[in-house]
């Protein structure tokens, strides 16, 4: 267990200091005089420091403990020092308060709660050494891992998103379909970039395509190709993204919103490697490795007759869940400064830092929009802010509090507004696709996701004044897979007059 080391100069109050320690479990060690104390501290792992303020008879105000706890503060900012005082030093012991002492404490003194505070003192010193060595452990293992592969230029610092990258490089070299699922905004993108350029197939085209976007009528030609006349429209060639991506990967993003009729084409290709374009009978062959992504619980969507069971199968040779921001709040700060130096780089911005305040708002959002959104905050407030601090407001929320309200809305801005309902619009078809809750806490309620998804597309639209396609723009969707959203979450739209 850390030390306490007592620095006084009457040897009696040494003694009883170092007894009543000793005596509830706390080891001490103790000095008379200030310098024998920095070279003990210089030397040693201390726990925390009770100190006197007078070290010498003639010199009663203070100003010998001053010197001493800045000395302590100069060698190691993070020391914990409880000041000891008698009433003709209290004033210079309040002001140590505010230069950063943990406590003070007036002689003579209360055992119980010296005890008490001293102990809280070691344990939380303890702590905080051991968070050190934490990050500093997973430093190391971050390093070796960005030197050892290509990680795309991800930005994090959690373990959680260690671990996540982990797993991607060390299945990237096989050639197996990979299903990366976790909520809309979290990076899984990214993380598909990762395994592409880890992969054998690293130097071969990496395709993407988001098949929530695909009106189901053009699926096949998107997908699979078209020739030219094939249907109204194709006046030439097209060329399907499985033969742009042959030797390479194809990243199929929105996997869930697919329809069960295009579900089952693609089933064909996955097991076969085979497909015929629009328009033709000749088969090719296409050599691809498969890389999804979705939100989509797909086992919920499979047991509601919505999700093929053994496309599924197919697809998911190995999973990989992108956990959400706010369940990783480690990435918070090093992702936003990112942002920031990023976009004041692009703007012509001399260097810009965040507010304490604003940090603080950073740290305590519940992000339900994920990284995207957080990316978004930090571009409006770059481009809002004239000065180089940002500050609470220009990241978008008032100034007043560090965390707006789930359930907050905003001012009506435009003609068009969201109105909340239940239930989907007529002749909508099947039930849309539920999705995908997070994984702990384990109890969540699905029906609170939904909420906080609801809120944002609403305020989304909100912000955008009704204009649905600057909504999905914001929130890194295509306007069908915007709607599709809209639907599942029973929001409707409202015109009134302007």
């Amino acid at each position: 267990m850390l030390r306490v080391l007592i620095i006084d100069d009457q040897p009696a109050v040494r003694t009883a200091l170092e007894t009543l320690f000793e005596v509830h479990g706390l080891p001490a060690v103790s000095v008379s005089t200030p310098d024998e104390a920095l070279q003990l501290l210089a030397t040693e792992d201390i726990g925390a420091v009770v100190q006197d303020m007078n070290f010498s008879q003639e010199n009663t105000d203070g100003a010998e403990g001053t010197r001493l706890f800045r000395s302590i503060r100069d060698l190691d900012p993070d020391m914990p020092v409880l000041v000891m005082t008698a009433w003709t030093t209290l004033e210079a012991a309040v002001a140590l308060i505010k230069e950063g002492a943990s406590d003070y404490i007036a002689k003579p003194w209360d055992d119980d709660k010296l005890v008490r505070t001293v102990r809280n003192l070691v344990n939380m010193r303890a702590l905080r050494q051991e968070n050190t060595r934490l990050r500093a452990v997973g430093n190391r293992a971050r390093r070796a891992l960005a030197d050892k592969h290509d990680l795309r230029g991800v930005i994090y610092s959690s373990p959680q998103m260690h671990e996540v990258v982990r797993l991607a490089v060390s299945i990237a070299p096989s050639d197996v379909p990979v299903l990366i699922t976790g909520p809309n905004g979290s990076g899984k993108e990214k993380l598909a970039e990762i395994i592409q350029a880890n992969s054998r197939r690293r130097d071969k085209p990496f395709v993407r395509v988001n098949v929530g976007a695909l009106p189901e009528n053009l699926f096949e030609a998107e997908l699979f190709g078209a020739e030219a006349g094939a249907f109204t429209g194709a006046a030439k060639l097209r060329v399907g993204r499985f033969e742009s991506a042959d030797g390479g990967t194809l990243f199929l993003d929105e996997l869930g919103t697919l329809p069960l009729t295009a579900q089952a084409k693609l089933l064909r290709v996955l097991q076969t490697g085979e497909f015929e374009r629009l328009g033709s009978s000749t088969t090719r062959k296409a050599n691809v490795r498969i890389v999804s992504a979705t939100n989509v619980d797909i086992p919920r969507a499979i047991a509601a007759g919505q999700f093929r069971e053994d496309l599924y199968f197919r697809l998911n040779v190995i999973e990989i869940f992108v956990p959400a921001l706010g369940d990783r709040p480690d990435d918070i700060m090093p992702l936003a400064e990112h942002f920031l130096a990023s976009f004041a780089a692009k703007e012509n911005r001399a260097a810009m830092t965040f507010s304490a305040d604003a940090v603080n708002a950073l740290l305590n959002h519940d992000w339900s929009g994920n990284v995207r959104e957080l990316q978004n905050r930090v571009q409006r407030a770059v481009l809002v802010e004239t000065a180089d601090v940002i500050t609470v407001s220009d990241l978008g929320w008032p100034a007043a509090t560090t965390r707006p309200g789930v359930g907050q809305r905003r001012a009506t801005p435009g003609p068009l507004l969201p109105v909340g309902g239940s239930g989907t619009s007529a002749g909508s078809g099947p039930a849309p696709l539920p999705p995908m809750p997070a994984p702990a806490p384990a109890s969540r309620p699905t029906d609170a996701a939904s909420e906080d998804e609801r809120v944002a597309i609403e305020e989304a639209i909100v912000r955008a004044g009704g204009v649905v396609a600057k909504a999905a723009a914001e929130m890194g969707l295509s306007r069908q897979a915007f709607y599709r959203r809209m639907e599942r979450l029973g929001i409707i739209m409202e015109r009134r007059p302007r």
